[in-house]
């Protein structure tokens, strides 16, 4: 196919007589060296942007203080250089959550695998797909945003949410579950680009690679690229956070947070995982059940919820008389179909109200009216999706893995790392008010 043909062949995907001229570029011999100089170059700041106007763009109440926790694991999560070290990982503050929207300035930070945020420019950007491809692409953002767009609601969970092995001690719902948030996501769909592209027969994994110094990979299958990944620019009706992938990051919804590669720099077709180091190292977890071995690639996350509000951990009830138990529930794998909550321990369970609308693997808010006697009492919630999976107690989830309850109080100490930990999460109510994780009573 001569150039003239594959220029007409790359309009062929815009619909209503739109035309792509002027958005892809041919491939080019040294086109990584060419991207990598691109993404090298960080924005200038214009001197008039020093000064902060807070009317013009916006600041909620000086009465309102919820913020993001920092959380710190030490250098052993990171081998780059001081220098280059991202600021500590940050959660969201659950308990103080009103609907499912997670607001931008609150969405959880998780670091580890990555460098210090780069600075780039969105003007010198660039998106490179090549690979097992019959048309290499490279993109910059502007081209990026005159492509067809989506906006969808989804959330992002870190693998590691809700361990305990990374937090044995957490006693609010901020430490055990601030790692998933949830936003409207606004970009391109990934299979536009790939089937602009062409993909060559044999191709089955995508390979994301990010603009930090790092530069962070990892692998995906092409079947969940062609299903549902997008390119998104667009977080909660503005620009994406630099913490959250400025310009453009890879949203795989539903799979572990690693997967969604912030600052988007490149993506590879080819034949078979990559295995790329945090694949090979912190996400590949040993399992007993397995003699030892590990499963190389668990991406979807299982069904999960919790109670954020009057049983949180970080509230104490001021008496007896009645409260709403309001919570969040998620699943990786679709939409959340049914949450009961009990509040006597697991013995009996009603049906609490979800609020409409219930987006495809998307936080979704529930409700349940609970009148306190003033004794002790034990709250818990479990959900299940539209696949039919629920979420299983913790002697369930221990059943999965082929060992006791037990091994997980024990996992910070034995350092054995638990990742896609979705057991039910019981908080405890005394008679003076106070909440308490209970998850080992």
């Amino acid at each position: 196919m001569n150039a003239k043909d594959r220029g007409r062949s790359r309009r062929r995907f815009l619909t209503e007589g739109a035309a792509l001229a002027g958005l892809l570029s041919p491939a080019a011999a040294g086109v990584l060296g060419a991207m990598q100089s691109a993404n090298g170059q960080t924005a200038t700041p214009k001197p008039e942007a020093a000064a902060k106007d807070t009317r013009a763009y916006g600041e909620r109440s000086h009465f309102e203080n919820s913020v993001r926790t920092p959380v710190s694991y030490g250098s052993s999560f990171n081998l780059l250089p001081e220098s280059l070290e991202p600021p500590p990982d940050s959660d969201t503050p659950l308990q103080d959550s009103i609907g499912i929207i997670t607001p931008s300035g609150l969405h959880y930070i998780t670091s580890r695998w990555r460098s210090k945020p780069p600075d780039i420019d969105p003007q010198q950007h660039r998106l490179l797909i090549h690979g097992m491809v019959d048309h290499p692409l490279i993109l910059t953002m502007d081209e990026l945003k005159r492509l067809p767009s989506v906006s969808r609601v989804h959330f992002i969970e870190c693998a590691g949410n809700t361990s305990p092995y990374e937090k044995p001690n957490a006693e609010t719902v901020q430490e055990t579950h601030g790692r998933t948030s949830c936003s409207e996501w606004t970009g391109v769909l990934l299979s536009l680009l790939l089937k602009e592209a062409g993909v060559q027969k044999g191709a089955s994994w995508l390979v994301a690679e990010s603009a930090d110094a790092g530069k962070h990979s990892v692998s995906i299958t092409l079947s969940k690229a062609m299903f549902d990944a997008m390119l998104v620019y667009g977080q909660n009706g503005e620009a994406v956070r630099p913490e959250q992938g400025y310009p453009l990051r890879l949203l795989v919804p539903g799979f572990e947070g690693v997967r969604n590669v912030k600052w988007l720099r490149r993506i590879k077709v080819v034949d078979g995982p990559y295995l790329a180091k945090a694949e090979s190292t912190g996400y590949s977890i040993l399992r007993p059940n397995l003699d030892g071995k590990a499963l190389w690639y668990n991406f979807e996350l299982g069904p999960k919820s919790v109670i954020t509000f009057s049983a949180s951990g970080s509230r104490k009830l001021s008496g007896p008389g009645f409260y709403e138990i309001s919570g969040l529930a998620w699943s990786g794998g679709g939409a959340i179909r049914r949450v009961e909550v009990s509040t006597d321990g697991g013995r009996t369970w009603k049906d609490a109200q979800i609020q409409e609308p219930v987006h495809r693997v998307a936080h979704t808010r529930f409700r349940l009216g609970w009148n306190w006697d003033g004794k002790e009492a034990v709250l818990q919630s479990r959900c299940t999706d539209d696949q039919g999976s629920v979420q299983p107690s913790l002697a369930e989830f221990a059943k999965t893995w082929g060992v006791k309850p037990e091994y997980f109080k024990e996992t910070q100490k034995n350092r054995q790392n638990v990742n896609h930990f979705n057991a039910i999460q019981p908080w405890r109510v005394a008679s003076d008010g106070s909440v308490h994780n209970a998850i080992w009573l």
